[in-house]
Order: C-alpha cells, then sequence, then structure tokens
C-alpha cells in the first residue's frame, strides 16, 4: 500500500514539474504563536500530512511558491511561514527584545505547529530555515518525523564561529563582518534591497532571476523587525551580541553539535555561491536513515525556488524512510 501511495504522488509531482511558475499562494492567514503573530501560506487538505518550509536571509516565503503546490497535489498540508522580521509576521509586544539568535527561531515553529495543532510534521528548509529545522531535529525529535536540508548539518554555537578560517572561507563571509559595525547595520537598513539583491546574485550565480521575482520577496524586508533581527543573528554568531540567559540551555545542548537522528534527506546545490560545508562533513551527524544529492544544472543557494521539482521530491522521498 506505501508503494502504491508513493506512486501516485511521484505522478502527481511528474505532471506539475513542467507548469508555469507560480507568483501567489492561494491562502494567506495569521495566528498567534508564542511572542508573534505569525503571517503564513497555506496549502493542501487540512488532515495531510503536515509539511513546514522554512526559509533563509534573505529571502521569504516566496522561495517555496512552486514547491508547496507539488506537495498540495501529493496530499500534504503545506504551511510556509514568514519567521520573526520578515513579511507579515509581528511581535506581540513591543516591550519584546528583538532576538535572532538560532534557538529563539527554532521556538518560534514549535510554537506555530502548537497554534496550528500539527503534533509532528516534516521539516524543510535551507539557509536559516535549514539551520532551524536542523535545530528543531535535536532539541524537539518528537515533533519532527523526518527532514530536509540544503547544506547539511548547520548546527552551531558561539565558540566554534571563534575560530579563525581560511581567507578564501573568511571572504565569503563578509556580510557578516560588516554587519558587526554599526555602518554596516546603518548601511543594511538603508539599501536592504540593493544589499539583498546582490547576496541573491552571489549565492546563486547561474540562476537568471528576473526582477518580479525578487521584488515579491523583496517586500518582506520592509517588516519593522526585519534589520533588528537579521543583525542580532548575526552578531550573535560572533559573540558580539547577548542572548536571552532564558535560552542558555538550548544553545549549549546545541553547541555541543549533537547527532541528528530523524530520517533526513540532504540537498546541495552544484553552484551554490554562499557559504556551505562539503557533504562529507557532516555525513556522520546523521544517524537516521540518511540520503545526500547533489542536485545539477546550475542550481545555487536558493534551492527550493531555483530547483522546486528536487526539494519536493525530497520531501515526498524522506516521508517515506
Amino acid at each position: 500500500m506505501m508503494l502504491k501511495i508513493q506512486m501516485l504522488k511521484y505522478s502527481c509531482l511528474r505532471s506539475l514539474i513542467q507548469e508555469s511558475k507560480n507568483t501567489s499562494f492561494p491562502s494567506l492567514k495569521q495566528t498567534d504563536a508564542g511572542l508573534l503573530n505569525v503571517g503564513y501560506a497555506e496549502a493542501g487538505p487540512a488532515d495531510g500530512p503536515a509539511v513546514i518550509l522554512l526559509h533563509g536571509w534573505p529571502y521569504d516565503i516566496y522561495s517555496f511558491v512552486d514547491v508547496a503546490p507539488l506537495l498540495a497535489a501529493a496530499g500534504y498540508r503545506v504551511i510556509v511561514p514568514y519567521l520573526r522580521g520578515y513579511g507579515t509576521t509581528r511581535f506581540l509586544s513591543s516591550e519584546t527584545f528583538r532576538n535572532g539568535q538560532p534557538a529563539v527561531v527554532a521556538l518560534d515553529i514549535i510554537a506555530l505547529m502548537d497554534a496550528l495543532k500539527i503534533e509532528k510534521a516534516i521539516l524543510a528548509g535551507f539557509d536559516w530555515g535549514g539551520r532551524i529545522a536542523d535545530d528543531i531535529a535535536v532539541l524537539w525529535p518528537e515533533r519532527c518525523k523526518a527532514l530536509v536540508s540544503v547544506s547539511g548539518y548547520l548546527i552551531g554555537g558561539q565558540a566554534a564561529n571563534k575560530a579563525p578560517l581560511p581567507p578564501k572561507a573568511e571572504l565569503q563571509w563578509w556580510y557578516q563582518f560588516y554587519f558587526a559595525t554599526e555602518r554596516g547595520r546603518d548601511g543594511y537598513d538603508k539599501y536592504r534591497h540593493d544589499f539583498s539583491k546582490l547576496i541573491w546574485q552571489i549565492a546563486s550565480p547561474k540562476w537568471n532571476f528576473d526582477d518580479a521575482t525578487f521584488d515579491r520577496s523583496a517586500e518582506s524586508f520592509d517588516n519593522p523587525d526585519h534589520v533588528a533581527i537579521v543583525i542580532h543573528n548575526y552578531r550573535w554568531r560572533l559573540d558580539l551580541a547577548e542572548g536571552e540567559p532564558k535560552y542558555d540551555d538550548l544553545e549549549r545542548r546545541l553547541a555541543a553539535s549533537p547527532v541528528i537522528t530523524v530520517p533526513t534527506i540532504t540537498l546541495e546545490g552544484d553552484a551554490n555561491g554562499a557559504p556551505h560545508p562539503d557533504p562529507s562533513a557532516y555525513a556522520k551527524k546523521f544517524s537516521g536513515k540518511y540520503v545526500h544529492r547533489t542536485v545539477t544544472g546550475g542550481v545555487g543557494h536558493n534551492l527550493p525556488q531555483e530547483a522546486p521539482d528536487a526539494f519536493a521530491k525530497a520531501v515526498i522521498d524522506v516521508d517515506a524512510y
């Protein structure tokens, strides 16, 4: 029976892959969850197995605009949230610290799952979203049915980030050092759209996205908390900004680089221009059923938007593990 179900899902996927790109989601919603009022897209049957798709920086839910309908057609309930500091997601209180540290953003997703009464979901993401999915898989494995992570194992802590890298590797993180300065914060605030477009071009050098595609996502960066969250995230990584003590235990657990036990497929584009580890460096960090796939054809960092069929297929495949 499981084989027949998977074959049906593959058939639906193949029939949709060649359709024109989507420019919108069928349903955009808001819900209070934890510290936030979260904006999110939803697609697929309400009683289908849940999949949560997690975007990165500087991207937004439109990274999954072509993935969501593929998964919805295969019978999944697809949830695509704006992270804190993006799109229509807002803090419920003006007094809440605008915290971008990784464990806190992962907690946002757990709160969203609680709000939507989702006990367990397949988690799939890239960039910040890949790290969030990885974090949830180790901190709350009972909530993660399976995992799809672009660039693999992205869990770390402040201590690990203190070690210097070879010069070419440090150069790839130029924006992180820029954000460490007040000039960088002001520059990102003033030029956030131009800055983000530059990151898109560097991270996906062979992806010829048009202005309309970028502009749809760039609207999310006008969120009033966007700059504060982004700057805090990157400064926290370098131990240049403090987090909140109540999350210290979670960060200590993540800093220990724990093994991920849930079934996992990791993905990498063959033309990823953003900093990323070699798959051989993290293969042993996955102790459950595990497969790595390199997606070819000039695919860069924004893999779900550049290769939605490969991303959706990974979600369907890992569900069968």
